[in-house]
């Protein structure tokens, strides 16, 4: 899909006007919520430069609009096997496989976490909070990113869910494998985290404007100086969060390029086999349960494909065989 532009010229009689109120005008079909989201997007631009809802309109500035294009109006059900870690009538808990999109987008139609969810439930057995494009979905993983999701199946728990990950009652724990040696053993990184102006793919921690972000960590094994395995603590839930505050600690996440690690990992001279993912897993997920109240808690094993890693990581470095087994033993 490609993306279509507006332009619009500021009159006289629009001079003065709060950016986002003069785009409600001139887009009488397009809700207040969806213009926030193409500015924090970076898809309007003032006469070039990226500006804020509140800046105010100047006559004869140009006004540019990138719209994405529409997308299909619901998602057809796939057969897609599942990896169910807990299952009711009001929720689910998925182990997301690296890969999988978990709604569609643009380049990512099929395939998806929903078109799984719709083969499985059905659409009267999801939540409809999100939209038809995005049925039982109350947060997200990358699509590199592995790990559990919590899934709404009915309305009442939706709400309820998005009330908890609102006041940070959802307790969201991940594995990562950093490029580098990261200092100290434990720490919290709070950075804001914004849409990249420049590469809207890319979230960034260097814009002021940005939402705060909380990252606890602790690191639980080092292999020599060139990488560092730490359990993360996400307090908030910004997109790329963890990928954004560990690169702007210059310790990127292991595999992923779009943020700073290298395509050829290695140790010493010794190069190791491409990972083709980004080391990063969704491994804990606990949240009260929106019906009963009572703390539902579920772990997602370490994927197959992070552990092997581990292993020729272990075998580079010249580490003890499964050196990381007792780091990550309940991970295992």
């Amino acid at each position: 899909m490609t993306d279509s532009h507006k332009t619009f010229d500021v009159s006289s009689d629009d001079a003065g006007q709060r950016l986002d109120r003069f785009l409600s005008a001139q887009l009488p079909g397009q809700s207040r919520t969806h213009i926030q989201s193409l500015l924090e997007e970076g898809r309007i631009r003032v006469d070039g430069i990226a500006r804020k809802a509140s800046h105010r309109v100047e006559e004869g500035e140009s006004v540019r609009i990138d719209l994405p294009e529409p997308r299909a109006s619901h998602v057809e059900p796939e057969a897609i096997p599942l990896d169910i870690l807990y299952e009711d009538d009001s929720v689910a808990v998925i182990n997301k496989p690296a890969g999988m999109t978990v709604h569609p987008g643009a380049g990512n139609e099929s395939g998806t976490l929903v078109a799984a969810l719709l083969d499985r439930y059905g659409a009267k057995g999801l939540s409809t909070v999100g939209g038809p494009l995005r049925p039982g979905i109350v947060h997200r993983l990358d699509k590199e990113t592995s790990g559990a999701m919590v899934i709404a199946r009915t309305d009442e728990a939706h709400l309820r869910l998005v009330d908890e990950f609102r006041d940070r009652e959802v307790e969201k724990i991940y594995i990562a494998l950093l490029h580098g040696n990261l200092k100290g053993d434990s720490g919290v990184v709070e950075l804001p985290v914004a849409r990249d102006l420049r590469r809207r793919s890319r979230m960034t921690a260097r814009r002021r404007e940005g939402r705060a972000a909380k990252t606890a960590w602790r690191v639980l094994a080092r292999a020599g100086a060139a990488f560092t395995l730490i359990e993360a603590e996400l307090h908030t839930g910004r997109t790329h969060q963890i990928r954004v505050h560990f690169s702007a600690l210059g310790a990127p996440v292991v595999g992923d390029t779009l943020y700073g690690a290298p395509r050829q990992e290695r140790v010493d001279k010794t190069p190791l086999a491409p990972l083709g993912r980004n080391f990063l897993h969704a491994a804990r997920l606990a949240f009260d349960h929106p019906l009963t109240g009572r703390r539902v808690e579920a772990r997602a094993l370490l994927p197959e494909e992070l552990v092997r890693y581990l292993e020729s990581l272990a075998a580079a470095a010249k580490l003890k065989p499964h050196s990381f087994d007792v780091a990550l033993a309940p991970y295992l």
